[in-house]
């Protein structure tokens, strides 16, 4: 005689089988749990004295008053991966990030964490997702540099993080938006860490960072699709990835030679003056004497709307500028003529307290509009920094120094043509408001060098 079991005892036993299935499902597709929900085994605490308790399933970092940033990192060092968890934090006040390929306590960094750290920032700036070097080169991808992302995160409940770490690339989603590319040659292999950040007033003590369903996987790797025009901090000089070759990318200069760039005097590079060496283009220097040595150098090609970036280092005291609508139609004895994103040593050349409010300092709109740039994204002289500029088709114009927006205008708006009236430009007419032009580089007699000048034409 057979025996029936009631349809609710198959029901039952399907639900008991479904997480052992799930698992199995995961581990066949190369997703590893990296937390197993009930202990801390395979973590240990660096740095600060923040805590860390298994509550629920969830790892709880809670704020130390006077503790400096505290990691929970793995024990297991990790190269090439995809890493997916959920986290939540509870205050604006507060502040986290996941850290990628990182190092505690070697030589130059005694006691502290350093590598790559996909932000969590609740706080109005809303940089969640933004990519930081920790404790070492600071904001690689700050948010204005994708300022739709903005909206993605929500203070108070599990947000789901995605980082995609494979090769030189590094790409983040928060709840499926993707949000930050950076590409960097740092750093092949390292922990993944969870910070809690470091507090020194009562009003932040206590406060929590959680996080749960933290997994990963290191096998069968592909990266995946990211849309188009979100804009690549590319660290690998005079290199266009695959992803921004595809989007419109082209380098204005390759590296090793003058293509595709002449004098503004002449139909033909500088026979002096300016040097292609070791991946950079130079000027040199000529005792501050501008375009008395080689003068200035222009695109052949002519631009009206473009995304145009750029890498400069200076020289102690240097001035320089990178130019654009240049039409060379206006006759002069020195650099020819052209909105002027500005190139300056700000603590030693006099021109950086000329001018209308500080409008001739570094990535200032020379002599029209001052550039606000906090000084924690200033890079020190001698050292490499990104401008860019981004002209859209409806005039909007937009100056970035390191990643952070710094002005933007209307060329040919009222507020525009009022401020080229109370400067220099006011005896030519229409300045700056030509269809298209070239864009220049300055000599301006002080050294100053320029790699990865890449542009991308906007319609």
């Amino acid at each position: 005689m057979k025996k029936h079991f009631p349809t609710s005892c198959y029901a039952v036993l399907i639900m008991l089988l479904i997480p052992f299935a799930q698992v199995d499902a995961q581990t066949a597709i190369g997703w590893h749990n990296i937390f197993d929900g009930k202990t801390l085994n395979g973590w240990k605490r660096v740095a600060g004295t923040a805590d860390y308790k298994v509550e629920n399933g969830v790892i709880v970092g809670t704020t130390v008053i006077n503790s400096g940033n505290t990691f929970l990192v793995t024990e297991k060092l990790y190269g090439n991966f995809v890493l997916e968890m959920d986290a939540m934090i509870e205050s604006p006040l507060s502040n986290s990030g996941i850290q990628t390929r990182s190092h505690f306590d070697t030589p130059g960094h005694e006691g502290k964490v350093y590598g790559r750290q996909v932000e969590i920032d609740p706080s109005e700036r809303s940089w969640t997702g933004g990519v930081y070097d920790e404790a070492r080169r600071q904001w690689l991808y700050p948010l204005d540099l994708h300022p739709e992302a903005k909206t993605a995160f929500k203070v108070g409940v599990y947000n789901h993080f995605k980082v995609e770490c494979i090769g030189n690339e590094i790409k983040t989603w928060i709840n499926n938006v993707p949000v930050a590319y950076v590409v960097d040659t740092v750093d092949k292999v390292g922990f993944i860490g969870l910070q809690v950040h470091g507090i020194t007033t009562k009003e932040q003590e206590g406060k929590k960072v959680y996080f749960k369903n933290i997994r990963i996987k290191t096998t069968n790797l592909k990266p995946a699709p990211f849309p188009a025009n979100i804009y690549v901090v590319n660290n690998v000089s005079n290199y266009l990835t695959p992803y921004e070759k595809l989007h419109g990318w082209k380098l204005l200069f390759d590296g090793h030679t003058s293509a595709g760039w002449r004098s503004a005097a002449a139909n033909t590079f500088p026979a002096k003056g300016w040097v292609v060496n070791n991946g950079t283009m130079t000027v040199l220097a000529s005792e501050g004497k501008e375009a008395a040595n080689g003068g200035d150098i222009v695109t052949n090609k002519l631009y009206s709307a473009f995304d145009l970036s750029f890498e400069f280092k200076m020289t102690p005291g240097a001035n320089s500028g990178v130019k654009y609508f240049v039409t060379l139609d206006e006759k002069t004895k020195g650099s020819a003529i052209g909105l002027e994103y500005q190139v300056l040593d700000d603590e030693l050349h006099p021109d950086a307290k000329l001018g209308r409010d500080g409008d001739r300092t570094l990535a200032s709109l020379y002599d029209l509009i001052p550039s606000n740039k906090p000084k924690r994204f200033i890079h020190p002289i001698g050292e490499w920094n990104q401008g860019r500029i981004v002209v859209y088709p409806d005039n909007h114009v937009i100056h970035y120094l390191n990643g952070v927006k710094v002005l933007e205008y209307v060329r040919g708006s009222k507020e525009y043509r009022d401020l080229v009236a109370m400067s220099k430009y006011k005896v030519w007419p229409n300045f700056g408001e030509a269809k298209a032009g070239h864009i220049l580089l300055q000599d301006h007699g002080n050294m100053v060098s320029f790699r990865s000048i890449k542009i991308k034409e906007l319609k």
